[in-house]
């Protein structure tokens, strides 16, 4: 079994020098990079075969990193974290200190405060957030885990993450839009 520690450690050196990971997170398998790195970002919209104007999710360590990221959170934000049962990822207005090409055309981008020990220990060690899009090309099947993903896949990214390979996952997240102003709109359950 590969070394959580040294796992993290590896990814973060590739992180850290704007390269792309695939990596093990609470939903499905994700491709990833610095959310704050344009160059890594416009790589992985190349790999995904996905035009820049579909936006990506970035996922945050805790609540701090969110509130960084952010320029207001509103308050229901807090409650629908608390109570969710799911890995939930919540559509923001007006992010801030991130690369421009994640923000969508709204100026809203999507986050989610991460339940996975990998994941959390991982943007915590790099201090920024980390983007996450499915391990597939834009249009195919989300793989539910990591022998479903595509060769393409694999070969495109700088790094895949030796940790929870047998582990099966059907589903992504659900995404919420929460307006500054505090409306709710589930745009994925």
């Amino acid at each position: 079994m590969a070394d959580p520690k040294k796992e993290t450690e590896n990814a973060l050196e590739v992180l850290k020098r704007g390269g792309i990971i695939l990596y093990p997170t609470d939903t499905v398998w994700g491709i990833g990079c610095d959310a704050t790195r344009p160059g890594a970002i416009e790589r992985i919209y190349k790999l995904k075969q996905r035009m820049e104007s579909k936006s990506m999710i970035c996922l945050v360590s805790d609540l701090n990193m969110l509130e960084q990221f952010v320029e207001t959170v509103p308050k229901a934000a807090y409650d629908i974290m608390k109570f969710a049962v799911e890995p939930t990822t919540i559509i923001y207005d007006d992010p801030i200190r991130i690369s421009e090409n994640l923000i969508a055309a709204d100026n809203s981008l999507a986050y989610r405060v991460v339940d996975d020990e990998f994941c959390r220990r991982l943007i915590k060690k790099l201090h920024r957030p980390i983007v996450s899009t499915s391990a597939n090309i834009s249009g195919q099947k989300t793989p539910q885990s990591f022998k479903e993903i595509t060769p393409e896949i694999l070969e495109g990214v700088d790094y895949v993450v030796n940790l929870h390979r047998e582990k099966t996952n059907p589903k992504p997240s659900m995404i919420i839009k929460l307006t500054r102003d505090g409306k709710v709109s589930i745009i994925r359950s």
